[in-house]
This record gives structure tokens, sequence and C-alpha cells, in this order.
């Protein structure tokens, strides 16, 4: 199982564009996230389409439309569409039907993997773009910190 690499980046950037006060270009954030500006228009594109990203065209810059506070991690999972409503886990296709633990595994371990995803998802929601803001910045004080003792 794995999470589409979208949606690090998308929080990448997005924490990106909070903390600094001048509009930056895809150039600029990509840049940061260390990828090609391209995927940076890419994810960009998905974030406007989910009302979270606005883009000024040419040099303009990219800003936030809802405040850090309002943008759960949850909204951005969904917004750079990672997977489908409970399809986060797959089971096998093809277990032996002839087999009892084969015509039953999928059944038992979809219900399971459903309320991972499940809590998975309600974990996200709990967390704003503002707290993983601040939780950066604590890391690095506390790195300039130690860097400086």
């Amino acid at each position: 199982m794995r999470i589409s690499s979208r949606f690090s980046i998308a929080v990448h950037m997005l924490s990106l564009i909070h903390v600094r006060t001048d509009l930056l270009t895809s150039e600029q954030i990509a840049d940061s996230v260390n990828t090609n500006p391209v995927i940076i228009r890419q994810i960009s594109r998905l974030l406007k389409k989910s009302g979270l990203l606005d883009v000024k065209r040419g040099s303009g810059g990219a800003f936030l439309l809802r405040d850090a506070a309002d943008i759960s991690l949850y909204d951005i999972y969904k917004a750079v569409e990672v997977v489908e409503e409970g399809e986060l886990f797959h089971t096998h296709d093809n277990p032996n039907p002839s087999c009892w633990v084969g015509a039953n595994i999928n059944q038992v371990l979809e219900l399971i993997l459903l309320k991972a995803q499940t809590a998975m998802e309600q974990i996200l929601q709990e967390i704003s773009i503002k707290e993983i803001t601040e939780l950066i910045v604590q890391r690095k004080n506390a790195s300039n910190a130690s860097a400086e003792a």
C-alpha cells in the first residue's frame, strides 16, 4: 500500500504558501519541494479545483483561498485524489474459492481495512495546515537552538 506523493507535495506546497508573505511562483515552490514546476502546476490545478488555492497567471504567484486553520489534511487528501472512497487498501483478486480461508479472507480483510482507512481519514480531518506549519516552525527553532549550543 502506498499513498500517492501528490498528498505530501500538496501539504508541502500549502505549508510553504502559508508561511511566506510573498506570492510564490510554481518555480519557487518547486525549488522548495525539489521537483519539477510542471508537477507543482498539476497539483495546483487539483487544489484550485477544490477551492483551496488560487494562482495569479504569469509571475503573480499562488495564495490560499481559505484560512490555513480551515484547511485540513483531509481536504488536501481528497483534493489531490489520493484514493477513491474505501479504496486505500486492496486485497488480492483471486484467492482460491475452494479453500475455506481463500473463500472468506477478502470479506474479512475488507471490513478491517475500511475501518483503518476511516480512522486515518478522521485523523487527517483533525489536523490543519496551520498546525503543520506550527510544527515545522517548532522543529526549525529547535534545530537552530541546538546548532547554537
